[in-house]
């Protein structure tokens, strides 16, 4: 006997919910098929995300995969755990989504928990109303204008990363080029948005530089708690912990507060980040809008990770590719040094934004391999699908794989080839403007882009008008991506040779 009851009952009330558990996914995942929404079989519980949640399969790849099963469909009915999702797949409903019926979807469906996820209520996850009025705001720190302002500051970190280079190169030619990325796009940012040297070039003991790796080490805690996260939202509120680390919350709060504080202190203004967050804070009795120093410091750290990160990754992607086509390199490098000969030297913002085949590569390596490489967004009312009969309900969520429409042959002819001439202008014209999505589109598109823009191609202008870039033994065949992450990050980095030109 256990306790009042026996073995046979116990196993008894075992079996009775388990089944009581598989029926309730099991009636779920009838959901499309009602609807007449082709889609993939689930997997009780998991969905069609199983190999996500167990950390087997980059979330990107999974959506590709899903999508490519069914290729004349213009969606496809998914499940993520036993919620209802679909895949967008025919880019005039995007183009609906995302444009022309923005006001149905002007939000991702996150449920942020502030006392959880301090950081996480920034412009990509806020509600409509937070987002269109600190949107506004924001924007202005984007405009060519603010980035032609910026560009000295860009420059300064340019030329530090150039001296860099040498002094890396000297010691070893074999480089791994998304850290070497990243120290460079961190210093940008740092000086650019927050109006401070992190020094990250060169020196790995500076405090920003451990917060950065800190912010993207993804542990067994994280990696647990970013699973709960997606598959029972419930318990990841119930657990209380975050999955972004307490000393990556605490410094930039700590920073971002700091740095306002000294500012109005001081009177001083750079016209950075900073001073638009100030001015926002400022302007707080024309809103009924809370703006809280959290709430600002949330959009400092989004700007920061989303600027830093995908222009790395950028950055060493081209490298990688430009490596493997020596042509490609070449007619680049070509371009840039004649850019500096008719300019004695002198790198300009009209200069490089006038760099039409560095242009081309900078589009090409964000088509092959697109940093964020999905779109979410979710329903505010009951919506269907224009030229279809699927309707979503409201507070439904939906995918948009921008890697799988990147690499769509019937887009772009042999997809998982670099070629950059994709994107001369006859080219662009001929294909639908919703074909390239690396920033998104429509009013929610990444407010950074034009950033973004800048400092991946000074990068790029720096390394290739000293160095030859060339694969070596420790080059992988082939990028293969990181099952864990939420970004596109191949596994083991992107080693390089670097030949200095004579």
């Amino acid at each position: 006997m256990l306790g009042y009851f026996g073995l046979a009952e116990v196993l008894g009330a075992i079996a009775v919910l388990l089944v009581g558990v598989w029926f309730y996914f099991d009636s779920t995942y009838k959901y499309w098929k009602r609807l007449g929404v082709p889609g993939p079989e689930p997997v009780v519980f998991f969905g069609n995300f199983k190999d996500v949640v167990l950390g087997r399969r980059f979330i990107g790849d999974c959506l590709v995969s899903l999508a490519n099963q069914f290729p004349n469909e213009p969606l496809v009915g998914i499940y993520e755990n036993r919620e209802p999702r679909v895949i967008l797949k025919d880019l005039d409903i995007i183009k609906d989504v995302l444009i022309k019926d923005f006001s149905c979807f002007s939000e991702r469906g996150e449920l942020v928990n502030e006392s959880i996820d301090p950081l996480d209520i920034h412009l990509g996850f806020l509600d409509t109303k937070r987002w269109r009025y600190l949107r506004s705001k924001l924007s202005p720190q984007f405009t060519s204008g603010k980035m032609k302002n910026m560009f000295n500051l860009m420059k300064q970190c340019a030329n530090h990363f150039e001296e860099y280079l040498h002094v890396v190169t000297a010691r070893d030619d074999t480089i791994e080029c998304r850290e070497l990325s990243a120290k460079y796009t961190t210093d940008v940012i740092g000086s650019c948005a927050f109006g401070l040297d992190f020094n990250t070039i060169g020196d790995e003991d500076t405090e920003f530089t451990m917060i950065r790796k800190k912010l993207f080490e993804m542990t067994p805690t994280r990696k647990f708690l970013e699973a709960i996260r997606s598959t029972a939202p419930w318990l990841y509120h119930l657990l209380g912990k975050s999955t972004t680390p307490a000393e990556v919350v605490k410094f930039f709060l700590r920073t971002v507060k700091e740095m306002r504080e000294h500012r109005n202190r001081t009177n001083t203004k750079r016209g950075d980040l900073i001073d638009t967050l100030n001015e926002i804070k400022q302007g707080q009795s024309n809103t009924d809008i809370e703006l809280t120093d959290t709430l600002l410091t949330a959009q400092a750290f989004v700007f920061f990770v989303g600027g830093f990160e995908t222009s790395a990754t950028t950055i060493s992607n081209a490298l990688y590719e430009l490596a493997k086509r020596q042509e490609c390199q070449d007619k680049l490098r070509q371009e840039i040094l004649d850019l500096l000969s008719q300019n004695n030297g002198e790198i300009t913002y009209e200069g490089v934004k006038g760099m039409k085949y560095m242009h081309m590569v900078f589009q090409e390596i964000l088509r092959l391999r697109p940093p964020a490489p999905v779109l979410i967004r979710a329903a505010l009312r009951d919506y269907t699908f224009n030229g279809t009969n699927a309707t979503i309900r409201k507070g439904q969520k939906f995918f948009i794989s921008i890697q799988q429409i990147h690499m769509n042959p019937d887009i772009y002819p042999d997809p998982k080839v670099f070629d950059p001439e994709r994107f001369s202008e006859d080219n662009i014209k001929a294909r639908h403007p919703l074909a390239w999505l690396p920033f998104g589109d429509g009013p929610r598109s990444c407010v950074g882009a034009r950033f973004a823009v800048h400092i991946t191609k000074l990068g790029l202008l720096k390394i290739l008008s000293n160095f030859k870039v060339e694969t070596c033994a420790k080059t992988s065949k082939e990028l293969i991506n990181t099952p864990s992450s939420l970004l596109m990050k191949p596994i083991g980095g992107i080693h390089l040779k670097f030949a200095k030109l004579t």
